[in-house]
């Protein structure tokens, strides 16, 4: 399974982003993975963002994130988003999108991780 992020840039905060991760390679088994989102700032340990069961009957987030972010998914287009509301210059990193199979995992049980799509929240 090949997973591309895209959706990053530069926004003021207060400011909305949309980021996308599109799975290729796994044909109707997209629908089968658990997908997470993680963030990490150089220097600083990968953390957890948001994660989405594989029919989006569930979902999970980070603290931090909550109420302003939100993650889905579309299986038939084999894409899970992640919608950013409310930005602060504290959720600059990079962002990076993973499938793994199962429910409540550490980011090191993630099987597959996309190449990640920079974040930069300006104050």
């Amino acid at each position: 399974v090949q997973l591309q992020a895209s959706g990053g840039g530069l926004v003021q905060a207060g400011g909305s982003l949309r980021l996308s991760c599109a799975a290729s390679g796994s044909g109707r088994t997209f629908s089968m993975y658990t997908m997470g989102w993680f963030r990490q700032v150089p220097g600083n340990e990968r953390e957890f963002v948001a994660a989405i069961s594989w029919s989006a009957g569930r979902t999970d987030y980070d603290d931090s994130v909550k109420g302003r972010f939100t993650i889905s998914r579309d299986n038939a287009k084999n894409t899970v988003y992640l919608q950013m509301n409310s930005l602060k210059p504290e959720d600059t990193a990079v962002y990076y999108c993973a499938a793994a199979r199962g429910w409540d995992l550490k980011d090191y049980q993630y099987t597959y991780w996309g190449q990640g799509t920079l974040v930069t929240v300006s104050s």
